[in-house]
């Protein structure tokens, strides 16, 4: 939902966000679903692969996702703000686009990529809704308690997994064996089930989705606490305003210098000691989900700052990625489309071909196509196309497209 006028910066850092997503989820939409937390289980586990994944996890992992949430936050905050500006409900309004994102992201989930986060996002922005009237001291404090939330949920998981390591019962076995399918290597006939699934009809893997992928439901008391979290601080954000480069380039500087490298530093030892054990499940997850999650918020404020610093109004590439931003929506789930035009069996079939070390040279060509297509677009249509679907949807009209 387009509103004006714009602030450059949240552009620029939607945009980066958005192409940055995509080198985290590129595994993911290229090999089977747990080969994203462990090279062990498809796409090569020699020292290219295991290279591969530890610089991934060290510059990208968690972080724009991270980003993603912040960002979803300051600009639903701005939406529902300039709604009520306007004298319009701008509750209602914002209740209305978390409907149909939901509706869409189920689209997107069950019918193109199982690693679909737009319905999550509807679920969670509705219970960020209540917290919009707080100010900006109480929304961080509800942001970090948020934070120890969520890692206290994950490490009360990860302490259930490493009891069941001795599978001296049923129970851990099962409960050993449902983490090998998503953080472990999973047994064969299961990664075989999603390959051919994936390289099948449309249809063969629509169906492999619905009975395997998680649904936004059964996700939201597992990772509702971190993206709220993140969202409430994105509010915050905005308030203060962080996103909208309202702060001096010094402040951005000390912000950037003290929290890239920190997360840095703190992703590069959870990633060496995860190799170390040789990729255990247990440790795999106590990594990716447990100890990373204070660097991985630190990350993705460390980020934006230094996407801010960076930013150049009038230059050529900030404008670019900054159409980017302002099509996200379209962005992201194009970047499916054409992912599924690669890897899916309706497109040139390559699911669980290409190794992952490979994978990421198909990052650059597609970002070149964003940073081409959006640009020119915007210099005819007001909104991306599912920017404009939205906002007509959402309206219950259509919305004018041309400039």
């Amino acid at each position: 939902m387009e509103a004006t006028p714009r602030f450059p910066s949240l552009d620029v850092i939607r945009g980066v966000a958005v192409m940055g997503i995509l080198l985290a989820n590129i595994v993911a939409f290229g090999l089977p679903e747990a080969a994203y937390f462990s090279p062990l289980a498809w796409g090569g586990s020699e020292l290219p692969e295991k290279t591969a994944w530890f610089l991934n996890f060290v510059f990208v992992e968690g972080r724009f996702r991270g980003l993603f949430s912040f960002l979803f936050g300051a600009s639903m905050l701005l939406v529902i703000e300039r709604a009520d500006a306007a004298g319009e409900n701008g509750a209602e309004l914002h209740l209305r686009r978390m409907f149909w994102l939901f509706v869409f992201g189920c689209i997107h989930l069950y019918l193109f990529w199982w690693g679909d986060i737009l319905a999550h996002y509807a679920l969670v922005g509705v219970l960020a809704l209540f917290f919009g009237r707080q100010s900006t001291r109480t929304l961080v404090l509800l942001s970090l308690a948020l934070l120890v939330v969520a890692l206290l949920l994950n490490a009360a998981t990860a302490s259930a997994l490493f009891a069941a390591a001795a599978r001296a019962t049923a129970g851990d076995v099962a409960l050993w064996k449902g983490f090998a399918s998503a953080f472990g290597v999973p047994p064969r006939a299961e990664l075989l089930e999603q390959i051919a699934a994936m390289r099948g009809s449309f249809g063969a893997a629509a169906a492999w989705r619905w009975n395997h992928a998680l649904d936004p439901l059964t996700f939201l008391p597992i990772g509702g606490a971190e993206t709220l979290g993140a969202m409430l601080l994105g509010m915050a954000a905005l308030r203060t305003g962080f996103v909208t480069g309202e702060w001096s380039r010094h402040a951005y500087a000390r912000v950037a210098l003290v929290c890239v490298p920190l997360s840095l530093i703190g992703y590069a030892a959870i990633g060496s000691h995860t190799m170390a054990t040789g990729f255990d499940q247990r440790y795999v997850y106590l990594g990716s989900l447990v100890v990373s999650e204070p660097f991985r918020t630190i990350g993705y404020v460390g980020y934006a700052a230094l996407v801010i610093l960076l930013l150049r109004p009038d230059g050529a590439l900030s404008t670019r990625i900054g159409a980017a931003g302002r099509m996200a929506f379209s962005n992201y789930l194009g970047t499916t489309l054409l992912m599924d035009l690669v890897f899916a069996g309706w497109g040139l079939g390559l699911f669980g071909v290409i190794g992952r070390t490979w994978l990421y040279a198909i990052v650059p060509l597609v970002w070149a196509i964003m940073l081409v297509w959006s640009p020119a677009w915007l210099a005819r249509y007001r909104y991306g196309p599912l920017e404009w679907l939205w906002r007509s949807v959402v309206r219950g009209r259509p919305a004018a497209l041309r400039r």
